[in-house]
């Protein structure tokens, strides 16, 4: 290679590196505002958390009831108690009821003790459903249950429909969205501050608490049930939301 090529390469290499530092001082010196205007975004912000609650009146019941047998056999209890069941399914089945299941079975001895000696006096068997009926046809259908068969009422709960919860859980999360922003405003006012934007938004629930069960015994069913039908009344359920903004200034 000549010196004259040789030194020609020489003066480009030599001048790419005197340039360097000035275009990297130039993209520098673009990229710098942007990132300090993203800290200030971080920096300047207030984090306001908002809550929302709707009452909705509750129209449906969910009820668990059975049938529970003694007697002194395994073999004689257990089949009177699936005949007895086998009546109460089918009545819930012709009522129409939704979301009809099988939630505890059992056969057990039955023990007394004498003289601190234990002896199997009979057996125990049981047999418990639970299903989901418009509340204003719950007492109704509880007392032809008992007369059909079932011995045991373990408990009546109340819930809205999934449609009414869902119409709500929306209602609370845009009240819960308000509350956050009124917040916001009360503090950026008292301060003399504005607000600019919305930077973050989280939703920290929108739920409907579990229905709570009433304790129920069949007893006050049977003694109604030769005059009017039970009285079920269901009440209000609450469907809360929480929602979380972060907002800068």
């Amino acid at each position: 290679m000549s010196r004259a090529a040789l030194s020609g390469s020489q003066f480009r290499i030599g001048k790419f590196w005197q340039t360097l530092p000035l275009a990297m001082l130039v993209c520098v010196t673009f990229m710098q505002p942007g990132l300090a205007q993203e800290k200030e975004k971080l920096w300047r912000t207030l984090t306001v958390s908002g809550r929302g609650m709707e009452s909705i009146p509750t129209t449906l019941s969910l009820v668990s009831l059975g049938v529970e047998i003694q007697g002194k056999t395994a073999q004689e209890v257990q089949e009177e108690a699936a005949r007895r069941s086998a009546a109460v399914v089918a009545l819930l089945k012709s009522r129409n009821v939704e979301k009809l299941q099988t939630t505890g079975i059992r056969l057990n001895p039955v023990y007394s003790y004498t003289n601190n000696v234990q002896r199997i006096t009979g057996y125990a068997a049981s047999n418990i459903v639970s299903f989901r009926i418009a509340t204003d046809k719950a007492g109704t259908l509880l007392d032809d249950a008992v007369k059909a068969g079932a011995t045991q009422i373990n408990g009546i709960s109340f819930v809205a429909t999934d449609e009414a919860i869902a119409t709500a859980q929306k209602q609370a999360l845009k009240e819960a969205t308000q509350d956050a922003q009124a917040q916001a405003q009360a503090v950026f006012s008292s301060l003399g501050l504005n607000s600019k934007e919305v930077v973050s938004i989280q939703i920290n629930g929108a739920s409907a608490p579990p229905p709570s069960p009433v304790l129920m015994r069949s007893e006050a069913f049977k003694a109604n049930s030769a005059d009017v039908s039970t009285p079920i009344i269901g009440g209000e359920q609450q469907v809360e939301a929480s929602v979380t903004l972060q907002i800068s200034y």
